[in-house]
């Protein structure tokens, strides 16, 4: 008899079965944490020894000893799911029902108009074009450091956000403002990619399968990433010598260390200015459906929320003591 091949770890085929169906590396990385934290609660016991009833507990634990919230309750049951649906092949009960009820969505915080001037008049350069990426077209903060060169067009003043959140597509404005500092940047990305060419480095990663399709656009200008990191690594598999883009925490400290120095009395992060992005559109009396489209929304009742921290109210009531 020809001998089985052995069956590969949990985990490893976790992995694989993700990268079959193109999920991204950032849920590839918080499913298999979720596994793993979802196997240890039991004792290390092997998944397919398990069922509804030890998920269930789980789930528990986690509202009722870790105080999760039910987006990171849904958020770990997606990922055991994943594991028995996809990788074990067994069906388990919808278990949704017994999530905690659904707490009322919180109101983003929003910054004014002056807020925002005073958040960017302390940036310049590469931070303040950021900035205007995530206030100016309502980026994301990881769609803004995955853009590469190909995917703004400084003429026609357009930025298309490739495999953005729900690995969709868009296309969404470049704010004037943004356009002279635009080409300072892909001034500097271009300079630099000479520079790493020149020490045999310059290639970035490709998505899907590119790098195996068309592994010399790898080094072409256009894939080169707009905002990339300081320091070049060494890809662990083909040990070839890479330079990925800006991590996002180094922008989250720049903001951080921005709302301080301006004296914003508010709780502003990096998605604050895309929140901002989304409040002022609606202020200026454009139509929700656009704004829903520039944000990469799926359900405009996403987009809902924001009718709720307009400055004139939801409806443009006027309030009766303003006319006592």
């Amino acid at each position: 008899m020809t001998a089985q091949p052995p069956r590969p770890r949990l985990l490893e085929a976790c992995r694989a079965a993700m990268r079959a169906r193109h999920m991204s590396p950032r849920t590839e990385r918080t499913y298999v944490q979720w596994i793993v934290r979802y196997v240890k609660y039991h004792g290390m016991r092997h998944p397919s020894e398990m069922g509804e009833e030890e998920i269930l507990a789980w789930l528990t634990f986690l509202a009722a000893d870790r105080k999760v919230a039910r987006p990171t309750q849904m958020q770990a049951l997606s990922a055991v799911n994943f594991l028995y649906r996809i990788v074990l092949g067994r069906i388990v009960g919808d278990l949704r029902h017994v999530l905690r009820v659904n707490a009322p969505p919180r109101l983003p915080a929003v910054l004014s108009r002056e807020e925002v001037h005073r958040l960017l008049a302390r940036l310049e350069g590469e931070a303040l074009l950021i900035a205007l990426f995530m206030y100016g077209a309502g980026l994301r903060l990881l769609e803004c450091l995955t853009l590469r060169v190909k995917d703004i067009d400084p003429d026609r003043l357009e930025i298309r956000v490739r495999g953005g959140k729900g690995a969709k597509d868009r296309v969404t404005m470049l704010p004037l403002r943004a356009r002279d500092l635009l080409r300072v940047q892909l001034d500097h990305v271009e300079q630099l990619h000479a520079a790493d060419l020149a020490r045999g480095a310059g290639a970035v990663r490709l998505p899907t399968a590119l790098d195996r399709k068309a592994p010399g656009w790898a080094k072409d200008l256009a894939w080169q990433w707009v905002f990339p990191a300081r320091r070049l690594y060494v890809e662990p598999g083909s040990k070839s010598i890479r330079r990925d883009h800006l991590h996002p925490s180094a922008v989250q400290r720049w903001v951080r260390q921005t709302v301080r120095d301006a004296g914003l009395n508010k709780r502003a992060t990096c998605h604050t200015l895309r929140h901002s992005f989304a409040t002022h559109l609606l202020e200026d009396g454009y139509d929700i459906r656009t704004v829903q489209e520039l944000l990469g929304h799926s359900d405009v009742s996403t987009t809902m929320i924001y009718t709720h921290v307009l400055n004139r109210g939801r409806l443009g009531v006027r309030s009766p003591a303003d006319r006592v």
